[in-house]
């Protein structure tokens, strides 16, 4: 007897759209105060990691306060995996410089998401996330109920540098034929 081709993967595990929840948009809005790296400034990028995925932003040359507004959008399985964010120093003739990380999760946001939201006013917080130790948060970060999407922004501490935030916000894309958050 022959496995199936969904079962004869590796492990038996199912194809990607069926443990697909969704995808995560994660816009890239800003640095603040970032890190000098280099003579005067920084050619600051970001890097996003959620387990194997991996994506970056353009680099934006000599300024430490860049504005990216970039959207980077990841393929969520699991919202437990926390996703990391890096900023790098691009440099033309050697390795390219950390300028900080950060860690965050989704769970809060992911709960959101689940709520029955119909009805409630556009401009609503579903949920407020006070900074703490377990988190990177340099402030209160709040999940809004906006023009029917739930978003929610953040201000991010870069960890293991001297200065350093970065600002994003994350937006839900349900995608017809995944496994959805239901």
């Amino acid at each position: 007897m022959t496995d199936s081709p969904k079962t004869a993967a590796k492990g038996g595990s199912k194809s990607l759209m069926e443990n697909l929840l969704g995808l995560l948009r994660i816009r890239v809005k800003r640095g603040v105060n970032l890190a000098v790296r280099d003579v005067r400034s920084s050619d600051p990028y970001v890097v996003i990691k959620m387990g194997k995925q991996k994506l970056k932003t353009r680099v934006i040359k000599k300024d430490v306060n860049p504005e990216w507004n970039e959207d980077l959008t990841l393929s969520v399985t699991d919202p437990s995996i926390p996703i990391q964010l890096t900023v790098y120093d691009h440099d033309t003739f050697s390795k390219d410089d950390k300028m900080g990380d950060a860690e965050f999760g989704i769970v809060p946001y992911i709960e959101a998401l689940k709520m029955n939201l119909e009805g409630v006013a556009s401009g609503t917080t579903v949920t407020r996330i006070q900074p703490s130790r377990a988190n990177c948060l340099a402030e209160e970060s709040c999940i809004l109920y906006k023009d029917g999407k739930v978003v929610q922004d953040m201000c991010l501490r870069l960890r293991n540098v001297e200065c350093g935030e970065v600002e994003i916000q994350l937006q839900w894309i349900d995608l017809p034929g995944s496994k959805g958050l239901s």
